[in-house]
């Protein structure tokens, strides 16, 4: 086997694998870490496979290859990691200091709640336009259990992605940038009744998008079809016809906000 090249997504890699399969090449992947991934082929599929690999590091996240792995019946990582399949445990490790933080102060925060510490907690932590550190905290905290799986899964996984190609300085600056943004436009739009990551989420959608949209040389940090999707529920939101109310105005903010922070380090970086 010869190797292709390695990739920080294990999730990405199978949907390239299994495209592979549909065109009747044969391919390996496996890790050393549980994080990044190696790709090997054959011999005598190299040459065959290389302006394949080319172009899927331009979009790895394209729906082919997601396609791929349906028709294949591949949806789970096969890769291995000291004799156990990967898990959300591994992947969690795998994490910054940063994404792993504000992933476990929120648990904390949802946990305490159920416990009875709703009032009290929840009291420190609301949105106080005299009180700097509340223009932040209130993304630390959410109300249900959808709601924070919801907003963690997307935290970790666009954040990670952010960091991985942009740098941990790039996921601080638009977690602190989006946080502030976010939560002041529904404190000023709504009121200090509200709380959650999704503003933050939305940043991070937001920067990822312009990003992919100002570097097209580089791989995209988000398809279109989840930005599409997000879009969507963004209107759906302001439109008042979901099951659930949402921080609309936090939605909103942190996405104008995350997209304005990727022109600016686009112009940042252009001039250094």
């Amino acid at each position: 086997m010869i190797e292709l090249g390695s990739l920080n997504n294990p999730r990405a890699a199978q949907g390239f694998i299994d495209y592979l399969k549909s065109q009747g090449l044969d391919a390996k992947i496996h890790s050393a870490d549980g994080s990044n991934v190696i790709i090997s082929v054959t011999e005598e599929d190299f040459h065959q496979v290389q302006p394949l690999w080319a172009e899927f590091t331009q979009n790895p996240n394209h729906e082919r290859y997601q396609q791929a792995s349906w028709d294949v019946g591949s949806t789970q990582s096969p890769l291995k990691y000291q004799g156990q399949s990967l898990n959300l445990m591994t992947r969690f490790k795998a994490l910054s200091w940063l994404n792993q933080t504000v992933s476990i102060v929120s648990v904390i925060i949802y946990f305490a709640f159920l416990l009875g510490g709703f009032e009290t907690i929840y009291t420190m932590m609301q949105f106080k336009p005299t009180q700097p550190l509340s223009w932040l905290t209130p993304a630390l905290v959410h109300f249900s259990a959808m709601h924070i799986v919801f907003n963690l899964i997307w935290w970790m996984s666009l954040g990670d992605n952010i960091e991985k190609q942009c740098g941990k300085l790039s996921l601080i600056g638009l977690f602190l940038v989006t946080a502030l943004i976010s939560n002041w436009a529904q404190y000023l739009m709504v009121g200090p009744n509200f709380g959650g990551l999704s503003g933050v989420v939305y940043g991070l959608l937001g920067f990822c998008w312009i990003h992919s949209f100002l570097n097209p040389n580089k791989p995209a940090l988000v398809s279109t079809a989840i930005v599409g999707f997000m879009l969507i529920w963004l209107v759906l939101g302001f439109a008042d016809v979901l099951f659930v109310g949402m921080a609309n105005w936090a939605h909103l903010g942190g996405l104008v906000s995350g997209m304005a922070f990727a022109y600016t380090a686009k112009i940042f970086n252009a001039k250094r």
